[in-house]
């Protein structure tokens, strides 16, 4: 174990995807790096280890994303078909969800640099595969399907092991280049010289120290601060569960702003996913991205008072699971029911094998053991089932929009895959509101740099990952954050090494070795 007697010229807060990105990036271009992270080892990985490993990235079909996979996937790639995903269908989904609210350099910054990144993380260690079978069970697909699967191109790549998969691939490379990630310290502060950011504060058990260096901010959003959640996002979100990083509070945004940062984005919006209702409150790294619950488009979704609430089938669920979360926390006890019959049931993802359904043999007896007002909820389902096409039988299409809707029938319609509920048993699973990250913070420019509060660059300091605001709102294209943070992490690693190439060097291995001692790892 090689002893931190060195320089660091590039500080990197955060332990998750775009943290190590960011550090990966950085000493690849010559930089000594130190990464520094407020949660035990235990629990590294920030919210991308609770994620499901995706990166939604462009391209021209099956055919030109190959080159990225791991050799293990080539059995996937020869039962699986996907289409091409554009630059224009990805900025469609971006701006359709963000209803135009995206930055849009930045947005095209990610587009022209989402592919050469997930090739240049394969180069790193980063095993990627389809994600065959993370959503759907491929094998009751392809049973139906004439041997074969038709994969959603938005849901590119997805790393072996999901999120967890992919930490331990970063966290790997982190090692083999020798760069230190220090766990168990929380940064709580920025140096400044005006608006030039010259290093952090660190916090420890007995001691607090300054580290100097280029300071880059990949430590996620404000979700796991109740307080914050309250703050921001309004009434009943300091309860909600949350489903990524408890370690994600938020301290350095509101610090960065004491500095002197500015802010941007949609502070009153998140990332809010249909979750177990029998889910701890705080998720633990075992549990990963275990409790989603993500096949409400073939339900009907009800609420406790029996009664339907949203547009189940408004998109494809990777373009409305992230504002369905909070649709339900608006719900009484921030709670629902996603109800299916037996025409639906082989369509529901595998995490489902992993809940505790609601079984009965009719729709009264599902909406005691529900313990919702069986009266109110039959009659939903009637009307509901009244509304539907007579051909939605033979129509129906599981796998794309195929315009099944109850149309005006229903004060809230179901725009696609609108089938009866009408063949027991029936089965139902409790969900709740799960946030995953926050969409307002950090005001950044296209080259990730912090801006100050009159939008000028603030030297010397750069936010990546879910810290920085400006580019989701309302609503999310699943899959997107992982790919903006690598991209700018990997710019932002870039930059701080160049910068730092020309100030002058401050030998701080003392400090390091002295401050964390034997809590040091690598």
């Amino acid at each position: 174990m090689p002893k931190p007697n060195n320089n660091y010229d590039v500080l990197v807060v955060g332990s998750g995807n775009a943290a190590l990105v960011s550090a990966l990036s950085a000493r690849q271009a010559g930089a000594t790096v130190a990464i520094f992270e407020a949660a035990p080892s235990s629990h590294f990985g920030g919210n991308s280890r609770f994620s499901s490993g995706i990166f939604r990235i462009p391209h021209l079909g099956l055919h030109s994303v190959i080159p990225l996979l791991h050799e293990s996937s080539q059995k996937q790639v020869d039962c699986c078909r996907m289409a091409a995903y554009s630059k224009d269908d990805y900025e469609s989904d971006m701006l359709r969800t963000s209803c135009g609210q995206c930055d849009r350099e930045q947005l095209a910054v990610m587009l022209s640099n989402a592919f050469d990144t997930a090739m240049w993380m394969k180069g790193l260690g980063v095993q990627w595969q389809l994600p065959l079978g993370k959503f759907f069970d491929h094998a009751k697909i392809m049973e139906e399907n004439g041997g074969f699967v038709d994969l959603p191109p938005w849901d590119t790549i997805m790393a072996v092991q999901g999120g967890a998969g992919l930490m331990d691939n970063l966290r790997s490379a982190v090692n083999k280049m020798d760069i230190p990630i220090c766990y168990s310290s929380p940064v709580c502060g920025l140096i400044t010289e005006g608006d030039t950011v010259t290093g952090i504060t660190v916090r420890g058990r007995t001691s607090t120290l300054e580290f100097s260096g280029q300071v880059i901010l990949a430590c996620g959003g404000f979700e796991a601060s109740p307080r914050l959640r309250r703050q921001y996002l309004g009434e009943g979100w300091d309860l909600t569960s949350l489903r990524g990083s408890r370690y994600n509070t938020g301290v350095m945004m509101e610090k960065a702003v004491d500095v002197g940062a500015g802010v941007a984005g949609h502070f009153g919006g998140c990332h809010a996913t249909p979750h177990d209702l029998n889910a701890p409150k705080m998720l633990n790294p075992e549990d990963g991205d275990t409790m989603s619950r993500y096949s409400f488009p073939y339900s009907v979704m009800v609420n406790t008072d029996g009664r339907r609430f949203m547009d189940e089938g408004e998109n494809h669920f990777s373009l409305t699971y992230a504002k369905a979360g909070g649709t339900i926390a608006s719900q009484p006890q921030a709670t629902a029911f996603q109800v299916f019959d037996q025409k639906t049931l082989h369509l529901l993802e595998p995490r489902y094998k992993l809940a505790c359904p609601i079984q009965d043999d009719t729709l009264h007896g599902l909406a005691e053991k529900m313990g919702v007002n069986a009266q109110v909820f039959c009659e939903t389902i009637r009307a509901y089932n009244a509304a539907i096409p007579t051909t939605s039988i033979q129509d129906f299409s599981p796998f794309s929009l195929d315009g099944l809707s109850t149309d005006t029938a229903l004060p809230v319609p179901k725009s696609n895959w609108a089938l009866p509920i009408d063949k027991g048993p029936f089965v139902a699973y409790g969900v709740t509101c799960g946030i995953t990250f926050t969409y307002g913070g950090l005001a950044t420019d296209s080259a990730a740099r912090v801006l100050n509060h009159e939008g000028l660059p603030m030297p010397g300091l750069w936010a990546v990952g879910e810290i920085s605001g400006g580019f989701f709102a309302f609503n999310y294209p699943g899959g997107t954050g992982l790919t903006k943070g690598a991209v700018f992490g990997r710019l932002a690693g870039t930059a701080a090494a160049e910068r730092a190439k020309g100030l002058p060097k401050r030998d701080i291995g003392n400090q390091l070795m002295s401050f964390f001692g034997r809590g040091w790892l690598w």
